[in-house]
């Protein structure tokens, strides 16, 4: 036998041998339905997981965070990307873990008013009308309702709560319609800045949270942890192709200027506490679901 022969079969003998260590997993989004949408927002992703891994990942589309759930509790998911929210109750109906943070650069929600309204503080919102967003939101719903009881004022009790989307709350807070709105404050700034015909000093700020856990990337209960550990180690060492791979499609901007890290369920007990002055203490269903 000649050295390129046993060159060759060594060669072949390493790929075989990678080959039956490389997993198969299956990889679902909370927030994006259909396989179409997957392959298109999340493809690049999905490349760039493989690469730095060596493991095949599928993706498993799911139609709500219900879907995700019985998923990973039916061991027909492995690993779910999702936000803050969804984790709480996700992890207490399947015992999910977080894996993998994605940083978003200013996650944080803010209570903002008309700057003459004469509203200058949580407290002076007693008896008055705030506008979130979506049900189940954790930056336009729960973050802002917790902001609220960080200073006092009882979400459930002391105010009137109304649920509208972003550009409808701006508007009604603009007209007097509302007496605040609670909301991510980034995805507010926006709306903000393109009312160049309003002072800039309009509207004020009178609380915002500190910055929110991070959406992540989870693991199911019934992944084998030495599995999960070489996923995770290798996302991390190759996390500029993976955040390449996430803000490949502008759908995924929200992440721009992100960071991959690793991360503990410890991290998302300030979500829980946002449940719990929601009302919602259970943490085992998915709020407007």
């Amino acid at each position: 036998m000649t050295f390129k022969s046993l060159v060759l079969g060594a060669s072949l003998a390493a790929l075989s041998a990678t080959s039956v260590l490389a997993e198969t997993w299956n990889i679902a989004v909370t927030d994006v339905e259909g396989m179409e949408r997957l392959q298109t927002e999340w493809g690049p992703f999905k490349d760039a997981l493989e690469a730095a891994t060596g493991d095949t990942f599928d993706f498993f589309p799911v139609n709500s965070r219900t879907a995700a759930a019985e998923a990973l509790r039916g061991k027909t998911v492995d690993f779910v990307v999702s936000g803050p929210a969804e984790y709480v109750v996700i992890n207490t109906l399947t015992e999910a873990t977080p894996l993998i943070g994605l940083g978003r650069p200013d996650y944080f929600c803010a209570i903002v008013v008309r700057a003459d309204s004469g509203i200058n503080q949580p407290k002076d919102l007693v008896g008055k009308k705030v506008a979130f967003g979506d049900i189940g939101s954790t930056s336009n719903m729960l973050c802002p309702m917790q902001a609220l009881a960080d200073h006092g004022v009882d979400p459930v009790n002391d105010i009137e709560k109304t649920h509208t989307s972003r550009n409808i709350a701006h508007e009604a807070l603009k007209n007097g319609d509302v007496d605040a709105i609670g909301t991510n404050a980034g995805s507010w700034l926006s709306v903000r800045d393109k009312e160049t015909e309003l002072p800039y000093g309009f509207f004020k700020i009178i609380a915002r949270s500190g910055d929110l856990p991070n959406d992540m990337l989870m693991v199911g209960a019934h992944v084998p942890q030495e599995a999960a550990t070489e996923v995770r180690d290798a996302i991390l060492e190759h996390k500029d192709a993976i955040i390449a791979g996430i803000l490949a499609h502008e759908e995924n901007d929200k992440y721009r200027g992100m960071d991959l890290v690793a991360i503990e369920d410890s991290a998302y007990d300030y979500v829980r506490a946002m449940y719990r002055n929601a009302g919602y203490p259970q943490f085992d269903n998915f709020i407007g679901e």
